[in-house]
């Protein structure tokens, strides 16, 4: 099985790239993100296999340890080749730091295949529309759409999760940073 271990947003920012998402269904260009049934994240890292109850306890510690951080999503992008359509938050060291914390509490399970969520190499991004599987002008379509109806937003980083990647997405375990 494979899993993800997430990082969520305060409910207001949720709610505002949930809409974005729901725009892109409502125009009825795209609803395959929704499909997923996820909630709006950045993906910190992604695995072949994990014992759940083990980085359960990794998780909890590790929330323990670090507490809520800002976050500011100020820009919207791509990924050309799997047709998808992202907003980034803006980066800081403390952020990367966070992420290589993390991938070092859990680093005895195995990432095999998953390189571009390791540290070094991570793409921070939260997807609002996967568009790959449908009609070609979906991807401009979409990608239109959200370029003149995205707008930057603060907030906060609040919680970690572990996911198991299924279609649709089933959330094991979620625990909110230090606050």
């Amino acid at each position: 099985m494979k899993y993800a271990v997430e990082l969520y947003f305060d409910k207001n920012i949720e709610n505002k790239l949930n809409n974005l998402a729901q725009r892109v269904a409502d125009m009825k260009i795209s609803t395959k993100f929704l499909e997923w049934k996820t909630r709006p994240h950045l993906t910190l890292a992604c695995f072949n296999d994990v014992d759940e109850a083990c980085c359960i306890e990794k998780l909890k510690s590790f929330a323990a340890n670090h507490k809520i951080m800002p976050a500011y999503i100020g820009s919207i992008g791509m990924f050309s080749d799997t047709k998808t359509i992202f907003v980034s938050p803006v980066m800081n060291a403390g952020m990367y730091q966070f992420q290589r914390e993390l991938h070092e509490s859990l680093k005895d399970f195995d990432t095999n295949g998953w390189e571009w969520y390791c540290p070094d190499r991570w793409v921070p991004h939260c997807t609002i529309a996967l568009t790959g599987d449908d009609e070609s002008d979906a991807f401009y379509q979409a990608s239109d759409l959200l370029l003149h109806e995205f707008e930057k937003i603060s907030g906060k980083f609040v919680e970690i999760g572990l996911v198991k990647i299924t279609f649709p997405v089933e959330e094991i375990f979620t625990i909110e940073l230090n606050g």
